[in-house]
């Protein structure tokens, strides 16, 4: 705590907002700062109460509120024993009674207050839609329970992209007065939407190289194209900086792409599958591209920047290449450990590797994890994000849906794969250049290929192995190693 803890109770005592529970807002005046006070009140207050039922983190309703605080850093909330106080920077703008354990209303009413302090002091936050105002409060709060979560309006979902080939990466925008590039308009399921970038994000960096550094046509061959390829970008976000790969795609609204390679040797064709989501579209596209190219030397499944929640999909797509085996367990829901068998038998024999980064999320891990499992596929690449589980989806009474990632994913052998991931065999960071290449090839040639396999050593430390194959910052490099070592 920074000022509060010295000049709390003086701000208690000479405040002027002291307001008992439920008189925070008048009838007279429902829409302040924006917003309709007494509408998110509601929403609020009725995700308390439904997150409590559920027993997620009613108990924990206190430390929520104080979670708040992370929608800026310049905002601080203390809570007392009878009061919420919010600071901004040194200054209290916000005094309002602490909620009675199980009173909803209260607590919907004192959310509201300190999302309308915080939204008169944060430029980003008064830029929000309704929706994503929600969405911003729902986040920091489930964090506090140690859940992911998000707040959706169906009408969103609904969105689809234009009938239209965007090769891109499916963002649009400008460069500011530093030379960064301001994002400001998302392609609904684009590569860019499915990573997770937002309007107003900055791109400071691209495949390890300064924005500001690139002119405009380079920046415009990176963004756009039709060479699909992987692109690493630094993304500079109101919480935090992060880098995210993304694979540019020839037609965003496929959820698979097919590269089909040709050898002068017969039996030596290489089939290249790039899936952007886990989904019944791309087990199809992937389906009919095996049926036609039957006999190929090898096969290369490019799950790098891959992500998607569909579990039956995913079964279906490791079933093409694994027949009926055990491609996860979902653990935790209503019915206890449930395995997920494809139904049908494999359709292809070749070879695999397949290729995962800290980018392959969600059902991509559990695909990855089938194939190592099954000794079906090697692992190239570097460690996988550690982000998988399915989501509970709670209706609300205003017909949106609050969306809760609390069903955890296992491997078909029961192994964790949340927070943890999974680790490549050949870890790509770590051969650098043509020499490092030549020389892992002699190896393999020679038999003497003694990668050690750190996804059976369940007490490894997860943070040192990321830090030991890291990323790589280009992402014309990353393929060129990762085509070659395939």
């Amino acid at each position: 705590m920074r000022f509060i803890n010295l000049f709390l109770f003086l701000g208690l005592v000479f405040n002027p907002v002291c307001l008992i529970a439920g008189d925070l807002f008048s009838k007279d005046e429902p829409i302040q700062n924006g917003i309709d006070v007494f509408k998110m009140s509601d929403v609020f207050s009725e995700i308390y109460e439904k997150l409590y039922d559920a027993n997620l983190g009613g108990k924990n309703s206190q430390l929520s509120i104080e979670h708040l605080e992370r929608l800026n850093s310049h905002a601080d909330i203390t809570l007392t024993n009878s009061r919420v106080v919010l600071v901004w920077d040194d200054k209290v703008i916000g005094n309002f009674p602490r909620p009675d354990s199980g009173d909803w209303n209260a607590y919907g009413q004192v959310i509201t207050a300190l999302m309308i302090r915080l939204r008169e002091n944060d430029a980003g936050l008064r830029s929000l839609r309704d929706v994503d105002l929600y969405n911003a409060g729902v986040r920091v709060l489930l964090d506090s329970i140690g859940e992911k979560g998000f707040y959706i309006h169906p009408q969103d979902e609904k969105q689809d992209m234009d009938a239209k080939i965007l090769t891109s990466l499916g963002f649009e925008g400008g460069r500011d007065k530093f030379g960064n590039f301001r994002v400001i308009g998302i392609f609904k399921n684009s590569p860019g939407d499915k990573a997770g970038i937002k309007e107003g994000d900055l791109i400071s960096e691209i495949n390890g190289e300064r924005v500001s550094n690139m002119t405009d046509s380079d920046l415009a061959a990176v963004l756009a194209g039709y060479n699909s390829g992987t692109v690493k970008v630094k993304l500079l976000t109101p919480s935090g900086n992060r880098y995210i790969t993304l694979r540019r795609a020839t037609v965003v609204s496929a959820d698979a792409d097919v590269i089909y390679r040709t050898s002068n040797e017969q039996g030596k064709d290489i089939l290249e599958i790039v899936v952007h989501d886990v989904s019944e579209s791309a087990v199809d596209i992937i389906n009919e591209t095996l049926a036609k190219y039957q006999g190929v030397g090898g096969i290369i499944l490019d799950l790098r920047a891959c992500g998607g929640d569909d579990e039956r999909a995913a079964a279906k797509l490791a079933g093409l290449f694994l027949g009926q085996r055990n491609v996860m367990v979902i653990s935790g829901g209503e019915n206890g450990d449930l395995e997920v068998i494809p139904g049908g038998n494999a359709i292809t024999n070749a070879p695999v590797v397949v290729l995962i980064s800290d980018s392959t999320r969600g059902m991509a891990e559990a695909i990855a994890s089938a194939f190592y499992e099954n000794k079906r596929g090697v692992l190239i690449g570097t460690p996988t994000a550690g982000q998988i589980r399915k989501s509970s989806r709670i209706p609300l009474k205003n017909g949106d849906v609050l969306e809760l990632f609390d069903i955890s994913i296992k491997t078909g052998r029961g192994a964790t794969l949340d927070r943890r991931g999974m680790f490549p065999l050949v870890c790509l960071s770590s051969i650098k250049n043509a020499s490092d290449r030549e020389t892992f090839f002699v190896n393999v040639i020679n038999g003497q290929f003694n990668s050690h396999d750190y996804n059976k050593d369940k007490n490894a430390d997860v943070k040192s192995l990321r830090l030991a194959c890291p990323r790589i910052p280009s992402g014309v490099d990353e393929d060129a190693m990762a085509g070659a070592v395939s």
